[in-house]
């Protein structure tokens, strides 16, 4: 059976589920995933000596189905398999971790649109399993070099990993005063669980598309998209709330807009967080993605702390706060993680669990939400611009403009090319790992400069057809 190689991405497997007009050909069937959990499961015995996986799923139309369907590949292969139906990805990574499973895997495609499904795995300890090993995983199906047990393990099933969550996240969250607060589940799969856990750590909750519903009528569950947060900002100036908390497709990524319904980048978030973090713990890192504000950097060292620069990516800021035995870490799509040493989680990204701690921050002041940035200096950035390229050709891309952009300006490549302009200026090209885009942001000291280095970069990209440059820059 041919598979197509594109879904295996940077750290999950991730493409069409659902066939329409514009994607006349299903990437992933029950056929093409039962493949992948022969696969997965071969893999992880042979390098792991795994013998035992849980695993969970979202919301979406087919992820039951897919979800059945790799289960069943995943038994041919002898591993014992625990069904723990509906859960977010952190939620599947907590029940590896806290209840010693050697495997995982999540059925979802995060905050993608509808059509989408995919599959994430982790391993003993709530490890990805990424990049080359998925690499490696592909190989086995095109190679059909499986291994087989005598006989299908048994299926269970376990119902009370979320009681367990609940348990653990509320011992770990104190609010200091009560909170209005309003939540905006996207119809994805975290309104199974966010409102009832904002609640146990005393909050006053107003739900919004809380409820489940895999044709997600209402936006697409992905709150680093102001777009999407337009409904909830309305909540909270009409309840007169404190905050507005938004999830993506599968809990692990969170957005917010303050009180007065203006939506905020991840990295206040990060930045809030950190300046709690240092006051306890100064000298600690704090690992951040290469497309955050130079504000952020910048009060991260005012505060303290050691700024550090990471990929983007759950697999590649997972591994650097393991590396680096840090605490706190954050990407501005929202994906927020936590380690061990002082916030007593397991060091993966956690959407439901950065919302309380955001929470539980905002608690400690009178302060609302935006009262806490006031002193920021005034920057001017766009929000990350997705730009249509060919997964086969994006690659191709960002190389040749690295390597054009590195020789003019100062550059940082560590993950596609951030373009120091001046000191207050930068632009950030980099391919997604998730789609077929390039993923794009740029900042300045004022709007004249943003756009004039935006048009410097977009000069260089329109030499490639394949790019879809937006028909204005963006401010």
């Amino acid at each position: 059976m041919n598979i197509n190689p594109l879904i295996f991405r940077a750290y999950d497997i991730r493409g069409i589920a659902e066939v329409n007009e514009k994607n006349p050909v299903a990437d992933l069937t029950p056929e093409t995933v039962e493949l992948i959990g022969l696969a997965a499961g071969t893999y992880l015995q042979r390098k792991y000596n795994t013998k035992n996986m849980v695993i969970g799923r979202d919301n979406r139309l087919h992820s039951e189905l897919l979800q059945t369907a790799f289960i069943q590949g995943i038994r041919k292969t002898g591993i014992q398999v625990t069904n723990m139906g509906l859960a977010t990805s952190p939620l599947l990574y907590f029940a590896v971790c806290h209840f010693g499973f050697e495997s995982g895997v999540n059925i979802t495609a995060s905050h993608n649109p509808k059509e989408y499904n995919g599959i994430k795995i982790v391993r003993e300890n709530g490890a990805s399993v990424a990049d080359q090993e998925l690499q490696e995983i592909l190989k086995l199906i095109q190679n059909q070099d499986f291994t087989l047990a005598a006989e299908l393990t048994p299926l269970e099933e376990k119902n009370d990993i979320f009681e367990e969550y609940l348990k653990f996240t509320t011992q770990n969250t104190k609010l200091e005063r009560p909170l209005k607060i309003v939540v905006d589940c996207g119809n994805g799969v975290a309104g199974m669980f966010a409102p009832k856990l904002l609640r146990a750590i005393g909050c006053d909750v107003t739900e919004i598309y809380c409820d489940l519903d895999g044709n997600f009528p209402n936006h697409e569950a992905n709150p680093e998209e102001a777009h999407n947060m337009i409904d909830l900002g309305k909540k909270v100036l009409e309840t007169k709330a404190n905050l507005g908390i938004g999830f993506d497709g599968d809990g692990d990524r969170v957005g917010v807009v303050d009180e007065n319904a203006q939506h905020y980048p991840a990295e206040y978030l990060i930045m809030l967080l950190a300046r709690d973090f240092l006051k306890s713990h100064p000298g600690e890192k704090v690992i951040f993605d290469v497309k955050v504000s130079n504000n952020l950097i910048n009060d991260i060292t005012k505060n303290g702390g050691l700024a550090m620069m990471s990929k983007t990516g759950h697999s590649f800021i997972e591994e650097k706060i393991r590396h680096e035995n840090a605490s706190l870490a954050g990407e501005n799509s929202g994906h927020i993680f936590f380690g061990k040493k002082h916030y007593n989680s397991y060091g993966y990204d956690d959407g439901m669990f950065a919302a309380c701690k955001v929470l539980e921050v905002l608690s400690k002041t009178p302060l609302q939400f935006s009262e806490h940035f006031i002193d920021l200096p005034k920057l001017y950035s766009t929000p990350e611009l997705k730009i249509p390229c060919p997964d086969e050709r994006k690659f191709i891309v960002v190389k040749e403009i690295t390597e054009f952009f590195q020789t003019k300006f100062p550059s940082i490549t560590l993950d596609g090319i951030r373009v120091n302009f001046d000191e207050t200026s930068w632009g950030a090209v980099r391919c997604s790992n998730t789609t077929p885009n390039l993923t794009m942001r740029f900042e300045s000291a004022s709007q004249e400069k943003l756009a004039e280095i935006q048009e410097i970069m977009f000069s260089e990209l329109r030499k490639f057809p394949e790019v879809q440059l937006p028909s204005s820059i963006a401010h």
